[in-house]
């Protein structure tokens, strides 16, 4: 029995579990965090995989569970826990797969970034909608705070669409896949990340109102400081790059 309120909806066909380990590219030599196992099909397909899976569980019943029937698994350690708050620090490399409760889907996503040190990659099944965020590009609608924080971090792609009907039970939308290669550093060098991220919040807040007006909330006398960066303050703030808005960044951090 699922239970509605932790967002459990689980895949049971062997071929798209197998199109998702594909996608991780895992090997023998990784480790893998593999968040809500559930059922535990995919956990079995990552074990034949990889060196170590760390199979975080937070539904009690099917962590007792899991561990009676992936017990013949060496290489398999189960936790019962929240995966937002697991010490991912505290690992040597490894890789992450999960597929992953809508409802938690961004502070899950924030979690793993903000523990990167040791992260290789993310092999995530989240939201079609949520999926197509993540991937977008400037001047499209669906680019926005999460593309770019996302985007800071690590090189995303869209592998393939889970129709709804594959999971038990149906939720109301179709899911995606999709792969992070983490960088190995961020995707532009800025003089102050907390104000970067600051001027990207505030200027996607008011996403419809020019990046001037969007952005007088943090300065009086933004245009100008807009204009010495090289952009033209008429601009929507979906239609910057990340690289114009870390040059933004740097003209307000030395002014």
């Amino acid at each position: 029995m699922t239970k509605k309120y932790l967002g459990q909806n689980f895949l049971y066909d062997p071929s798209i579990l197998n199109r998702i380990v594909q996608a991780a590219n895992i090997s023998s030599e990784d480790t893998v965090v593999e968040i809500g196992p559930g059922p535990g099909r995919l956990t079995r397909i990552l074990a034949e995989r990889a060196k170590r899976v760390i199979g975080i569980e937070v539904d009690r019943e099917l962590y007792e569970k899991l561990k009676v029937e992936l017990g013949h698994y060496k290489n398999v350690e189960l936790v019962c826990g929240n995966a937002l708050e697991y010490p991912y620090e505290e690992l040597s490399e490894f890789k992450v797969v999960a597929n992953i409760p809508y409802y938690i889907t961004t502070p899950i996503i924030f979690r793993l970034l903000e523990s990167r040190k040791n992260l290789k990659s993310m092999t995530l099944t989240v939201q079609k909608e949520v999926a197509e965020r993540i991937v977008a590009r400037p001047g499209g609608k669906d680019y926005g705070v999460l593309s770019i924080m996302v985007q800071y971090y690590a090189i995303p792609s869209l592998k393939f669409i889970i129709p709804r009907g594959a999971f038990r039970p149906v939720p109301k939308v179709d899911s995606a896949v999709v792969y992070f290669e983490m960088r190995e550093s961020p995707a532009v060098s800025v003089k102050d990340e907390k104000l970067f991220f600051r001027i990207v919040k505030t200027a996607f807040t008011q996403r419809r109102k020019t990046l001037a007006n969007s952005l007088k909330p943090l300065y009086g006398d933004i245009k100008d400081k807009i204009i010495a960066a090289g952009i033209d303050p008429m601009r929507r703030p979906g239609t910057l790059s990340i690289e114009e808005f870390a040059r933004l960044s740097d003209v307000l951090y030395t002014s």
